[in-house]
């Protein structure tokens, strides 16, 4: 299989797994395949190479051919058309305010990116008494052996393909013990669609062989302030996707709100910068993708394109739409590592806005889109005419702000959605 530009080394490898041992037609015709680490090892790290937390993540060859993988013991993978990954539900909440613990001054309001830190301040802060509804102390945390057990797992063609697990490795965030429960918490900080299930069931299964409690895996997310969590159960403790909602909620902390006179004032004040020539005009419908990258890179201070597109919930192309989307901004800059692949790493005016409130970042990120005339003279036709600019009238927008890097009519109109959700983002942050 020969290397394409569009390829990651993560595609790369899996596709010489792939030629090596004939994956594919070995699936085909016994229904899986069992790797082992030292065979992954001969090409790259297994630990690099087995990690897909969401289905986007997964290596071009494995969506090729609807496939997943998960692990069995700490050596042993099994590969196969299995539905591994479970997609949240369409379901909105309200954001219940919590107030900020006042003593606290280790862990800044604005600067909660980490996983463990979001998850301590979960705790301090009360949210998660708030959603468990009791009183829970963090008994057990970090990695540890799954333990002994067997399960099935739904195949595409609706078939279950029986598999047993043992002693693999896993992983979890925390794990808050009541009278009554243990509630196993998953944690992260990226946006995506769907998620690993084997991340709540590997523990869920581990810990209710091990205790007389209710097991209650709960998936927590938190980005720009606002924590959401989801609460889940196995209706049959055997069945990998025999996983359903209980409840959700989100969170965030007591602020002052933002007002449309707010938005206004930065309006009259912001002045507006030429547009680049060294980096192309955004084509990121999602603002908070943009918000995403941001607090990744202050968590993890410089990070290479195929990191992106290999752990956090990104497709290749994404990755570049987003990152030159943070370039844009000036959240981020563009270098390179002593390997001389090409890393990205938060900007001075990036890491400041980490010191700020959730509010006050809010208003910094739309003071920084303001500052650019497509989005200024969108936001004040919308403001004007009480109703969203029509792509058409984007499309002048953009041609009357020497913009140098969009050509044709069609490349205008797809970055014209860019602009009208930047600008709807920025609207969606009012509260009244």
């Amino acid at each position: 299989m020969s290397k394409k530009s569009s390829e990651t080394k993560l595609d790369e490898a899996w596709g010489k797994l792939f030629d090596k041992y004939k994956i594919d037609k070995k699936i085909t015709d016994e229904g899986k395949y069992i790797i082992t680490a030292k065979e992954i090892k001969e090409f790259r790290e297994a630990r690099l190479m087995t990690k897909f937390d969401f289905k986007n993540t997964l290596p071009k060859l494995f969506k090729k051919y609807k496939l997943a993988i998960l692990p069995l013991t700490r050596g042993d993978y099994v590969i196969s058309n299995f539905e591994a990954y479970h997609d949240f539900e369409k379901i909105k909440t309200d954001v219940k305010t919590v107030p900020f613990p006042e003593h606290i001054l280790s862990i800044e309001q604005g600067n909660i990116t980490s996983e463990s830190t979001a998850i301590n301040i979960a705790q301090i802060s009360g949210i998660f008494n708030d959603f468990f509804d009791e009183d829970s102390q963090l008994t057990v945390s970090g990695r540890m052996s799954s333990g002994c057990f067997n399960f099935s797992v739904q195949k595409h063609d609706l078939n279950l393909l029986e598999c047993s697990v043992e002693k693999s490795q896993m992983e979890i965030d925390g794990g808050f013990e009541s009278q009554n429960s243990l509630i196993l918490i998953e944690a992260k900080n990226t946006i995506s669609e769907d998620f690993l299930i084997r991340q709540l069931y590997y523990p869920y299964r581990l810990w209710e062989n091990k205790i007389n409690k209710t097991i209650r895996p709960v998936y927590m997310t938190f980005l720009n302030g606002i924590f959401t969590l989801h609460e889940y159960r196995f209706t049959d403790k055997n069945k990998y996707n025999s996983i359903v909602l209980v409840r959700k909620q989100s969170y965030t902390f007591t602020d002052s709100p933002i007002r449309l006179n707010d938005i206004i004032e930065i309006l009259s004040f912001v002045r507006v910068t030429e547009e680049s020539t060294n980096v192309p005009f955004p084509q990121a419908n999602s603002f908070e993708r943009v918000i995403n990258i941001c607090e990744i890179l202050n968590d993890k201070n410089e990070i290479s394109n195929d990191e992106i597109t290999e752990n956090y919930n990104f497709t290749n192309r994404q990755t570049g739409y987003y990152t030159n989307a943070c370039l844009y901004l000036m959240l981020i800059e563009k270098g390179k590592n002593e390997q001389g692949d090409i890393v990205y790493y938060l900007s001075e005016m990036g890491k400041s806005l980490f010191n700020k409130t959730n509010r006050e970042r809010n208003l910094k990120y739309t003071e920084l889109i303001l500052s650019h005339k497509p989005f200024r003279l969108a936001l004040l036709d919308y403001l004007d005419n009480q109703v969203r600019p029509e792509k058409e009238s984007i499309v002048e927008f953009m041609k009357i702000s020497n913009i140098n890097s969009v050509e044709s009519e069609y490349t205008y109109n797809r970055r014209a959605s860019t602009v009208i959700s930047w600008i709807e983002w920025i609207l969606g942050l009012i509260d009244e």
